[in-house]
This record gives C-alpha cells, sequence and structure tokens, in this order.
C-alpha cells in the first residue's frame, strides 16, 4: 500500500512538473551518455538510464563498484564474497555462483572490455562516468543485458599533459594510493594515459579464534593504460590494457550473525585479470566503420570455511563437522563487433533515416576446479569445463518523421552453442537462435521536453546445471525471454535548474530463470529452474535542483513490483529474490565558502526475499552519508564518513542447518554490509 501510495504521489508531481517549460537560456547538457550506438545528450536519451559523473565518483575509488551501483534507482547487489560483486536489476541478477556455469543477466562493460563475468576486478579510481542502463539491451549487447548494463569509462587520453595523485586513509586500517598521467607522446600522432592504483583495508570482520582482524581484508591493485592513435585525419585507433590483482581474503559468515568469527580455515577471493581491447573508428563520407577486437584472461579462486568454527568448539555428542569448499577458475573470453553507422550525409530513406548494422562474435571458455576436503568420510572434489560460442547480426534505425517525432527499431538475431563437461559424466551439447530488438518513439516537445516509449525484448540463453545430487530433469534450464515496456518523459525547468527524469515500466518474463538451492546433509547444491511466467512493474525518477550556484538538491527513486506469475504454489504471486518494492537516494551538496563544498545523503532500500528457496527477508535499512570537502581547483581534501549511524543490514542471505548447538535446527544467516566507515581522501590535479 506504501509503494502504491509512493507512486501516485510521485505521478501527480511530475504532472504538474512536466508542463511545457517557458525558458530564456537553456545550458546546454553537459552530460553525455556512449553506451547506446550513437552518443547523445542525457536530456535526449530515451532509455533508462542513470549516469554517475566523476564529481560523484571522487572520493568513492576504494569502495566497491557494485555497492556504489546500489544508489540508483531499482539497481540492487549481493555480496556472498569479499565484497559485493552481483548486480539485480528490477529483480533479475545473480546473487552467486558455486559449481554451476553462469550466463549474467546484468552486463557490465568497463573501456570497451566485458567485465559481467569478472566484477571482483571492477575498481574506480580514474573513472571518468558511469552508465547505468535499465532494461533490456538486447540489440546493442545481446544475450548478457537482459536486465541491463553497465558501463564504465576511464577518463581519456587529453593532448594537454595531465596528472592526478589521489591518497585515502581510513578506519580499519584502509590505505590507497592512486597515480595517473596522460598528454600527447607524439604530437598530433599519439596520446597516451597511464593510471595505478593500490587499496587495502582489514576489513570489519574480527576472527576471535585466529586473533585476528584481517581475515576478511581488502588488497587490489589495479593499472590501465590507454593509447590513442591518430593514423590520419580519418582514422583513429585506441587501446586500452587493464590489469587487475585483487587478492581479498573470505571470512564473512558467523553462525551468530555477528562480525565475530570462529573460523579456523580462512577462505580467500582473488581475481587476477589481464585483459585489453583494440578499436578502430574510420570515418568515410556517408558512414563511419567501428572494429572492436577484445580479450581477457582471468584466474579466480574462491574458498570458506564450510561450517565457520573451529575444531573443538563444539562437543563430539553434538556431531560437529569440519569443511572446506573451494572453487578454482580459468576464463578466457574474446569478443569481435563490426557495425557500420552512417552520418548525417549518409541517412536513407529521402534523408530521414539514421542507421546502425553490425557483427558480432564472442568465445568464452570457463575451467572450474573444486575442492572439497570433509571430514565425513567424503571428498567432493569436481570438475567441469563450458565453452560457449555466439555470432550475431544487428541492426538499428533511427527515422526521423519530421522535426519532433523520431521512430527507433532495432533487431538483433544470436546464434548460441554451448559445450559442457563435467567429472560427474554430465555432457551437453547444445545450439539456438535468439532473437532480440526494441521498437520506440521519441517526441522532442522543445528543447527542455521530451517524451518517448520503447518496448524491447531481451533474452538469456538457457543453461546446465552442475551438482551430482540434481536429477536429470533438473540437469538443464531453458532460455528466458523479457518483453519490456517503458514510457518516459526527460525536462527541464526555470531556465534549467531543475531537470527531471521520470520512467514507468512494466515487463513480462517467459520460462524465468529462477536460482534455487537444494540442502542435504552436509552438502549444498545451487542450480536454476524455470517458472513459466514472470511480471514487474514500476517507476524510477530522479530530480536534480539548481537552487542558486552554491545548492544543488537530488532525488532518485525506484518503486518495484516484481512477482511469480505461473510457478510452484509456494511461490506464485510472491516476489523473486533480491526485489525490494522501494529505494530512494535523496541528498544535497551545498558550498558554503568559496572552496567548501558539505555533501550528505540518505540511501534507503526496502525489505526482500534473501532467496526464492525460502521466506526470509531483510530489514529495511537506510544509511546517512556525509562528506567535507575542500577544492581550490588543483588540491582537494575530503573529510567523508558512510552510514554515520552504524546501521546494521544483510548483504546475502541463506538459510539452512549448520550449527551443532542448536541440534542442526535450520536458521538464517546472513553477511553483514559495511558499518560506519570513515576516511580522508586528499588528490593533487596537474
Amino acid at each position: 500500500m506504501t509503494s502504491k501510495k509512493l507512486t501516485l504521489s510521485l505521478m501527480a508531481v511530475y504532472a504538474v512538473l512536466n508542463l511545457p517549460a517557458v525558458a530564456d537560456e537553456i545550458t546546454l547538457d553537459p552530460i553525455v551518455v556512449g553506451a547506446d550506438f550513437r552518443e547523445k545528450k542525457l536530456s535526449q536519451t530515451s532509455n533508462a538510464v542513470t549516469v554517475i559523473g566523476e564529481d560523484e565518483i571522487y572520493d568513492k575509488a576504494s569502495q566497491p563498484l557494485i555497492e556504489v551501483l546500489g544508489a540508483t534507482p531499482n539497481v540492487n547487489f549481493s555480496a556472498g564474497a569479499s565484497k559485493a560483486k552481483y548486480i539485480q536489476i528490477r529483480g533479475i541478477g545473480e546473487r552467486s555462483q558455486f559449481e554451476t556455469p553462469v550466463n549474467p543477466s546484468v552486463g557490465l562493460m568497463i573501456d570497451g572490455i566485458d567485465f559481467s563475468s569478472l566484477t571482483l576486478g571492477a575498481t574506480l579510481f580514474d573513472v571518468q562516468q558511469i552508465e547505468v542502463l535499465r532494461g533490456p539491451q538486447g540489440t546493442t549487447f545481446g544475450a548478457n543485458a537482459m536486465a541491463g548494463m553497465i558501463a564504465v569509462q576511464s577518463n581519456e587520453p587529453t593532448k594537454e599533459l595531465e596528472g592526478h595523485i589521489e591518497t585515502t586513509v581510513g578506519n580499519y586500517n584502509t590505505k590507497a594510493l592512486g597515480v595517473a598521467i596522460g598528454g600527447t607522446l607524439i604530437e598530433d600522432t599519439l596520446l597516451g594515459r597511464f593510471s595505478i592504483y593500490k587499496n587495502s583495508s582489514d576489513g570489519f570482520m574480527e576472527n576471535s579464534y585466529l586473533n585476528r582482524e584481517d581475515t576478511n581484508n581488502i588488497d587490489e591493485l589495479t593499472a590501465k593504460a590507454q593509447l590513442r592513435w591518430f593514423a590520419s585525419d580519418k582514422h583513429t585507433i585506441d587501446l586500452n590494457l587493464i590489469h587487475a590483482d585483487i587478492d581479498n581474503g573470505y571470512d564473512a559468515f558467523t553462525l551468530d550473525n555477528s562480525l565475530n568469527s570462529h573460523s579456523d580455515q580462512v577462505g580467500e577471493d582473488t581475481q587476477k585479470t589481464n585483459a585489453m581491447a583494440l578499436k578502430s573508428t574510420y570515418a568515410f563520407d556517408t558512414m563511419t566503420l567501428i572494429s572492436k577486437f577484445s580479450y581477457s584472461k582471468s584466474d579466480m579462486s574462491y574458498s570458506y570455511d564450510e561450517d565457520w568454527s573451529y575444531v573443538g568448539e563444539f562437543d563430539a555428542a553434538l556431531w560437529p563437522y569440519m569443511g572446506f569448499d573451494e572453487y578454482n577458475r580459468e576464463v578466457k573470453q574474446t569478443d569481435i563487433d563490426i557495425r557500420l553507422m552512417s552520418n548525417k550525409n549518409g541517412r536513407i530513406f529521402a534523408g530521414t533515416t539514421d542507421w546502425t548494422v553490425g557483427a558480432y562474435a564472442k568465445s568464452f571458455d570457463e575451467k572450474l576446479e573444486r575442492n572439497h576436503p570433509t571430514d565425513y568420510g567424503a571428498e567432493l572434489n569436481f570438475d567441469s569445463r563450458y565453452k560457449s560460442k555466439s555470432v550475431a547480426l544487428y541492426t538499428q534505425l533511427d527515422t526521423h518523421l519530421n522535426d519532433k517525432l523520431t521512430l527507433v527499431s532495432g533487431l538483433r538475431v544470436e546464434k548460441w552453442e554451448v559445450e559442457y563437461r563435467d567429472s560427474h559424466n554430465v555432457n551437453v551439447d547444445n545450439d539456438e537462435v535468439m532473437v532480440g530488438g526494441k521498437l520506440g518513439f521519441n517526441y522532442q516537445y522543445n528543447d527542455t521536453l521530451l517524451y518517448y516509449t520503447t518496448l524491447s525484448k531481451g533474452y538469456k540463453p538457457g543453461g546446465v546445471n552442475a551438482g551430482a545430487t540434481l536429477s536429470n530433469e533438473d540437469k538443464t534450464f531453458e532460455t528466458e525471454t523479457l518483453w519490456n515496456l517503458e514510457a518516459g518523459v526527460n525536462s527541464s525547468h526555470f531556465n534549467n535548474t531543475l531537470k527531471s527524469r521520470l520512467n514507468l515500466f512494466y515487463g513480462k518474463r517467459k520460462d524465468m530463470q529462477v536460482k534455487l538451492y537444494e540442502e542435504d546433509t552436509h552438502s549444498f547444491t545451487d542450480y536454476l529452474s524455470n517458472a513459466s511466467e514472470g511480471s514487474y512493474y514500476g517507476v524510477e525518477s530522479q530530480l536534480d535542483y539548481y537552487a542558486n550556484d552554491s545548492l544543488h538538491l537530488y532525488s532518485s527513486i525506484g518503486l518495484l513490483k516484481a512477482e511469480f506469475d505461473d510457478y510452484t504454489k509456494a511461490l506464485n504471486g510472491r516476489a523473486p529474490a533480491q526485489s525490494p518494492e522501494y529505494q530512494y537516494n535523496i541528498g544535497l551538496n551545498y558550498q558554503f565558502a568559496e572552496a567548501w563544498t558539505f555533501k550528505t545523503n540518505l540511501e534507503g532500500k526496502g525489505s526482500y526475499y534473501f532467496s526464492n528457496t525460502h521466506d526470509q527477508k531483510s530489514e529495511a535499512y537506510k544509511l546517512v552519508n556525509a562528506s567535507l570537502e575542500y577544492s581550490n581547483g588543483t588540491f582537494s581534501a575530503s573529510l567523508w564518513a558512510k552510514n554515520i549511524t552504524d546501521e546494521e543490514y544483510g548483504v546475502r542471505g541463506f538459510f539452512f542447518s549448520n550449527d551443532p548447538s542448536t541440534g542442526y535446527s535450520p536458521a538464517l544467516y546472513t553477511q553483514n554490509g559495511t558499518p560506519q566507515t570513515f576516511g580522508l581522501t586528499m588528490s593533487y590535479d596537474f
């Protein structure tokens, strides 16, 4: 009822705000969105998109990318790892990975490189902009963007020599240092930019048995290099290199859900990635040829103490057990994307239509070795290999029906082939053809008002479940499709001092992929199943009000109603996991002196189910954050605090049997979110 009232209130407010605005002076929109085929100003973008700019990212370089994304409308996250690394948009997305190969529902691109399965390696230093696209991106990105896409863009090379030095210190022994430098390497020919960032923290867990405070530590090193070669007046070549060395500890769950661990076998959560992207842009008289090639190789290890206790903690009569679980993965991925895009001189149909046509190919290879020694007579070691190949053809037409109305039509056809082998003698070969696309209208009423509506289709390929305890029927699951309808308005009022984006959406999911798990004696198996149908609808709003040169007020609100429409009797009508009914982020930036700015925001989220397998829910929570920033143009210092009230909240939850002292009665076990943190970030630009 609360969410319905809030929805009606928001719609009423926007009905007033979005009347045609009369403006004497229009300030140009400085924000450009580049994740779609054609770059557009944010105010002219007919996507449900949130842009997190460089000024918002400052002082967040040491924070997990996924948690920063969680402040945007209808974007949620879950941990179950050293830090949050699983993203959900509108209740769709993964929450964990064990034996089963995963095709992400939410894509993540960093500088043109696909990091959708490598989110632990995503960091925020020297990042210019993050674009969060909600809803199916089937035409542009294909199979791994059914729920949406996150595009991270680092600062690009410039002709002028530029440098940035940044350091952070904080509680929990947090220390970070980053350096970025770029400029002209060869006059009028070659530009470059290089950055390196080291981030470490003991983490907020304590292990009283081992007498350590760093068993859930953060230890990250990332390096980036960018080169831009002007091969000719018409030809530009960009090279991006990324190296990520993440060596985090993992000791996050306890039998009493506290921050005090008793584990005697500390796990780890590591990722070593080397990745590159090569992009060629050649401008013809009537069109542009863009060719992209990217490759990444990653070695990842994820392990944990299965019993969360130490030998001797429980009396033998309680039948305690000892177990340790380790997953080692090697992942290789290659992507090739070639497209032709018309320019203004190349429009077709009497000069009314911009066009894009392209071809895409991807190869993905994942090797898994699971080491699972136990003390109850079972060696549950396991290995598998999952290989997929896909090729796609796509096109999009932007037809300008008149000066104000544009018809957007897109289509993508993708052929997907999968080969899977494991040590349980499961052999699965599968191939299928999937189709996605969109059809929409944009109506530019005037310079300050854009209406749009879009019907889009996304898809996510089926796959195979690992796990010796699963029946043959549960070994595979089917492809999911999502039909999504959006209607929105972007507007600007009062000489561009008030900017708003409002989006209403409805989605229908067919053969909805549902994450479940089953528990046997000291055995936990997760797998994917299919519900016949699911649906969601909701509202997303963003407001920015610049009251004067000193005060900026903002809000972002997401309302979501998601449910299973046709599945099991127990779940019909219930919301899927990770689908809070509301999220909000409300704040202000106030420059109270020439070089001083005070920032504060309130970030909140409603309750949601932790899993589709049980009825346990998270608690609703709100986080208060604030910072005091000094900046004179070259030197900046930010004294910041996150979760000032030290709110307790869970970011992952399981319901099963693991505590001998209760007779192994099922209970809810949660991983805690980040408590109160504070620190000082200083930077120098030259």
